[in-house]
């Protein structure tokens, strides 16, 4: 097993390992920690001077202090200075992101349900302060966020069935391995990048799977 896989999922104590879950869990993993960086690399496409990166972050959430890990040691590694928010509950969003100012360039948001659910609020936000966001999900992206990249979760949400079909065949759950995602999404906003003047180039754009005008 991959370490990466172990932190995420196995080091959580959600489960004993990806090829035999264990007890009654099974399921699918999103692999949001792990393309941390290469979303990191795509923003730095869009805006390339970037210097200062603002990670939002639900600490209590296991698997996203996990991708904040990550992310950090991605945008060490090419210079960048990381501007930690970090919050527990909906009510911290809002005054850390008015307080922000001009301490960032851009915005990372960890996705995890807590920011999902306030979604619209964080981009409205960051817009107002004109500052590209990146997500792991397209939803952000339809909520006006500038890019995302992660997995295609209507994909995913069609190969559940399969489990579904196995428990019902009388398959235990902990013997099923966890799935990992076959394909990934690179969702590009261009309306956003218009409205924060950034150009977004023809190779970004000819790699976008989805140009949301």
């Amino acid at each position: 097993m991959r370490r990466r896989e172990f932190i995420a999922f196995v080091g959580s104590g959600i489960v004993a390992s990806l090829a035999r879950p264990g007890g009654n869990v099974t399921g699918q993993s999103n692999q949001l920690p792990d393309a941390a960086g290469k979303r990191l690399e795509f923003l730095r496409e869009i805006v390339p001077n970037l210097r200062r990166l603002a990670i939002l972050t639900n600490i209590a959430n296991p698997i996203g202090v996990v991708e904040t890990e990550r992310l950090q040691a991605a945008a060490r590694a090419v210079g960048l200075e990381i501007v930690p928010l970090e919050v527990r509950r909906a009510e911290d969003i809002a005054p850390l992101l008015e307080a922000l100012d001009d301490r960032a360039d851009a915005l990372y948001v960890v996705s995890e349900p807590l920011m999902a659910s306030n979604r619209v609020r964080i981009i409205t936000l960051a817009l107002a302060a004109r500052l590209p966001t990146l997500h792991g999900l397209r939803e952000y992206v339809e909520a006006g966020g500038l890019m995302s990249y992660g997995p295609n979760l209507l994909d995913q949400f069609r190969r559940a069935a399969d489990y579904v079909d196995k428990i019902l065949r009388g398959t235990n759950p902990g013997d099923i391995p966890i799935e990992q995602p076959t394909k990934f999404d690179l969702v590009i906003n261009l309306t956003t990048a218009k409205t924060l003047r950034l150009q977004v180039s023809a190779k970004l754009l000819a790699l976008a799977d989805e140009v949301i005008e």
